[in-house]
């Protein structure tokens, strides 16, 4: 019974870090910004920013001269639209993933609506257009819809000349199945002097943003990677109350919510400023700048970036940019989260890649099969610490009526009930907290696949059997909490009950009811893990129990 306590306590404090986490954020109080100023940016007209050079000398404005529109993109997977002014992306659809409601609607990951979450670019410094330029230059197009139908890839040029003749074509390769897009930059100067541009990229979002609905709080906010840091988190409140300013080789910025992630990758082999800044109207932006190029009269020079938006792939993410693929944020226990997120990948799929072999072995194709697996496989390599545990429990479970026979010995005298158990305790050779250790080395592998689990965008939608098919979702019948309370009693039921206290013999018994409550409402792969997990341990637990009772009769 102590190991089963220690379970429940444990688990008790994972359920109330995360319900006090959902309270502040439900019941945080919602700042006023005001709009600031801010050193390292220009303000345009209609209240846009744009990161100012280092060489920054004030000059005209020229105006732009024709209207904006946008631009529709298809792929396999995204629905991009462009606005021709600014060359900005206002509005992402993912193609392969549902709203949060599973009505086969493409979910909206960008807009440019209430809920403002837009990926900008251009070009600053001396002759940047989009810092010259009032209002950021409006490009022309050749079209107003573009699809990879009949093209693995496809570019979409948007052009932009001055009366100067500088000539500028904003250039976006998407390819049919991928979510990362390049974003290109071709100068052509075709003026009587050098020129200076930096190109910049940058997310920003509505800070006002919708609180979580779900039991489980999960981060909504940026995120960068330097050289030093190879992934911080940089939420809205740090944005608001200090400007991000650090130098590094490579690097990316990024914004985060649960199961996707838009980022904005520039050269690796070159040193890029990131930045933060609050642009006012509740909007948290962050970006880079890359270094300045100088571009002779006559010639053409070209700066490029990666824009990514899309789930948050580990395979997929750690290719395009060192550390990117630690936006799924598995926390401390990463290091071990990973290895388990890549064996309950390979159980579901069969894949995976060993010294630049592929192989493929033929996976169960059901993410649920694969959770029930990779438990079994979990629960049998903890097999010796579980059977110290137990055999602990069985030591325990054998002095049971010693302990009841001192409890009528010394009735509600509990000073003298301690003392006399420890006595029995010691005399007995017995550990009782000899349990707790095998447990608590298993804990850290329980909270591990539990984060595995939570940012898995793999089970977002995800199918089981029957009824459940959402494994990220909460059972909608509550059959798997239910079933995850029976065991646990069940569990409990063939465990010594040490405990002498009648009020706290209560609270334990009473414990599997609260638990089923409080898993009600997790999603139904976090239940069913811990569900099965139960039934493994059970099991264990009668071979373990019968193995010692035939070592005793065999004496």
């Amino acid at each position: 019974m102590e190991s089963q306590r220690s379970l429940l306590f444990i688990a008790l404090m994972v359920v109330t870090y995360l319900l006090f986490s959902q309270w502040q954020l439900e019941n945080s109080p919602v700042q006023q910004q005001p709009i600031a100023t801010i050193a390292n940016t220009i303000v345009n007209d209609e209240g846009e920013f744009v990161p100012a050079s280092s060489e920054y000398v004030a000059s005209p404005a020229t105006d732009a001269k024709s209207s904006a529109k946008l631009i529709t993109v298809t792929t396999d997977t995204l629905v991009v639209k462009i606005d021709t002014k600014g060359g900005d992306i206002v509005e992402v659809k993912l193609l392969d993933f549902d709203t949060e409601q599973g009505n086969g609607i493409p979910y909206t990951v960008m807009q440019n609506g209430g809920q403002k979450y837009v990926a900008q670019s251009g070009l600053t410094g001396a002759n940047g257009i989009d810092r010259i330029i009032k209002g950021r230059p409006i490009y022309s197009t050749g079209q107003l819809t573009y699809d990879t139908t009949n093209d693995e890839s496809i570019n979409v040029d948007l052009n932009y000349v001055d009366d100067k003749g500088l000539s500028v074509t904003k250039r976006f390769t998407f390819n049919k199945t991928t979510y990362s897009v390049l974003v290109e930059y071709i100068v052509n100067n075709n003026t009587a002097n050098s020129i200076s541009v930096q190109m910049y990229g940058q997310l920003k979002q509505s800070t006002v943003v919708e609180s979580s609905s779900g039991m489980l709080p999960t981060y909504r906010g940026a995120a960068y990677s330097t050289n030093e840091d190879r992934y911080e988190k940089y939420d809205f409140d740090d944005i608001s109350d200090e400007n991000l300013a650090k130098a590094t080789p490579g690097g990316w910025i990024a914004m985060l919510e649960h199961y996707f992630v838009s980022a904005w990758v520039p050269n690796a082999e070159t040193t890029n400023q990131l930045y933060t800044f609050y642009s006012g109207n509740s909007e948290a932006v962050i970006g880079f700048k890359a270094p300045a190029i100088i571009i002779d009269a006559g010639q053409q020079e070209t700066t490029s970036a990666i824009f990514y938006v899309g789930p948050k792939d580990q395979s997929v993410l750690e290719k395009i940019a060192p550390s990117l693929d630690l936006t799924i944020d598995y926390g401390f226990l990463w290091m071990i989260s990973q290895p388990l997120y890549g064996l309950l990948n390979v159980i579901q799929s069969g894949e995976f890649s060993l010294f630049d072999m592929e192989f493929d072995l033929g996976g169960v194709g059901n993410w649920g099969l694969a959770i029930i697996i990779i438990t079994l496989i979990i629960k049998g390599g903890m097999y010796p610490l579980t059977k110290a545990q137990y055999t602990s429990m069985a030591k325990m479970r054998e002095l049971a009526p010693k302990m009841a026979k001192l409890k009528e010995r010394f009735g509600d005298d509990r000073q003298k009930m301690s003392q006399a158990t420890m006595e029995m305790y010691k005399k007995e050779k017995v550990n009782p907290a000899g349990g707790c250790l095998p447990l608590l080395l298993q804990m850290p592998i329980f909270l591990a696949l539990y984060w595995v689990f939570l940012e898995s965008v793999e089970l977002r939608h995800a199918p089981f059997i029957f009824w459940i098919q959402d494994l990220s979702a909460m059972d909608p019948y509550f059959v798997l909490p239910v079933l995850m309370g029976i065991s646990m009693y069940v569990m409990q039921k063939m465990q010594p009950m040490t405990i002498q206290d009648p009020m706290q013999q209560k609270i334990m018994q009473y414990m599997p009811v609260v638990f089923s409550i409080f898993m009600a409402w997790f999603p139904s792969g976090l239940v069913l893990y811990w569900f099965v997990s139960n039934l493994i341990s059970i099991a264990q637990m009668k071979i373990i129990f019968d193995g010692i009772a035939k070592k005793k009769e065999a004496l």
